[in-house]
């Protein structure tokens, strides 16, 4: 697969890392636009932000239900309309971090990522697939299954730069996802992510990397910043690792944009140089080519 199948032209992102996920939405989502404008100012040529999971809601089992939307482009829910204009304001593709959906049909609560194009329209959504249920001993206790539903499906955008595929959090632990993404052409995968403090330093960035080298795309993952006064600490470190696996850019633990520019000469040279899409060996691990 060439280059330009891959990504048509250079790309630069920002992945805004703030607090949000106070229990004021309106002023979550405010944050959120006052970052992306300042975002916007510092680096104009910006094509596609990525914003925080949980971002505009507390990231707290037993808050997710109160906080949730139906998302319905029809009947735009308050964060919907919120990002759709962000994203028509400033023509950006938007991956707008995550949000807690409520399916009016099942009366269910994901962990949803909305996506928007530049002309505010939202074209797809992912829900989080792998839920967040985890023991571990003199660590954190996490059960988002208490009160999430898990998706059931992959998700990869088309967009006029190309294709990305989209995970959540926890979702980057399973190899799968990124893989059909990316054999399905994807040149990046976005993860809005809230590791914590305890699993952030053991595997944040070796995940991400992984993911990257495994499939020879660009991965984003775009954390909240850290606040000690709420209930769950984010690791923080938004990062963006090249298909090499070289970190090209990576924030602190508070507040901060990072920007980084998606070259598709990094694709194309890297998956000459190692053709791992050229020896794959699906009649030896069939079992991994069924969709």
């Amino acid at each position: 697969m060439s280059a330009s199948k891959i990504l048509s032209q250079k790309l630069k992102v920002a992945l805004v890392q703030l607090s949000g996920s106070s229990p004021d939405k309106m002023a979550n989502l405010q944050r959120a636009a006052t970052f992306i404008e300042r975002a916007m100012k510092e680096q104009p040529d910006t094509k596609l932000v990525v914003l925080p999971e949980c971002f505009n809601s507390p990231y707290s089992t037993d808050q997710f239900r109160k906080y949730s939307e139906i998302i319905n482009p029809k009947e735009p829910s308050t964060s919907v309309q919120f990002l759709s204009n962000l994203a028509s304001k400033f023509k950006i593709i938007l991956v707008g971090g995550t949000i807690p959906e409520l399916d009016p049909k099942t009366d269910k609560i994901y962990n949803t990522s909305i996506i928007f194009n530049e002309d505010g329209k939202l074209i797809d959504k992912h829900r989080k697939v792998h839920l967040f249920d985890v023991d571990i001993p003199n660590g954190i206790s996490f059960h988002e299954s208490e009160t999430l539903s898990p998706g059931e499906k992959s998700t990869t955008i088309d967009t006029k730069y190309g294709k990305f595929g989209v995970g959540i959090c926890y979702d980057m632990r399973f190899p799968e996802l990124a893989m059909l993404s990316a054999r399905k052409g994807a040149f990046a995968m976005i993860y809005p992510s809230a590791f914590n403090t305890v699993t952030g330093p053991l595997h944040w960035h070796l995940l991400a990397r992984s993911r990257a080298v495994d499939n020879q795309v660009y991965v984003m993952l775009c954390s909240p910043a850290r606040n000690l006064q709420s209930s769950y600490h984010a690791y923080g470190h938004s990062i963006v690792v090249d298909p090499r696996g070289k970190i090209v850019a990576e924030a602190g633990e508070g507040e901060e944009i990072i920007y980084a520019e998606l070259d598709p000469e990094v694709i194309e040279s890297f998956r000459q140089a190692v053709p791992l899409t050229k020896q794959r060996r699906f009649d030896v691990y069939s079992d991994v080519n069924a969709h």
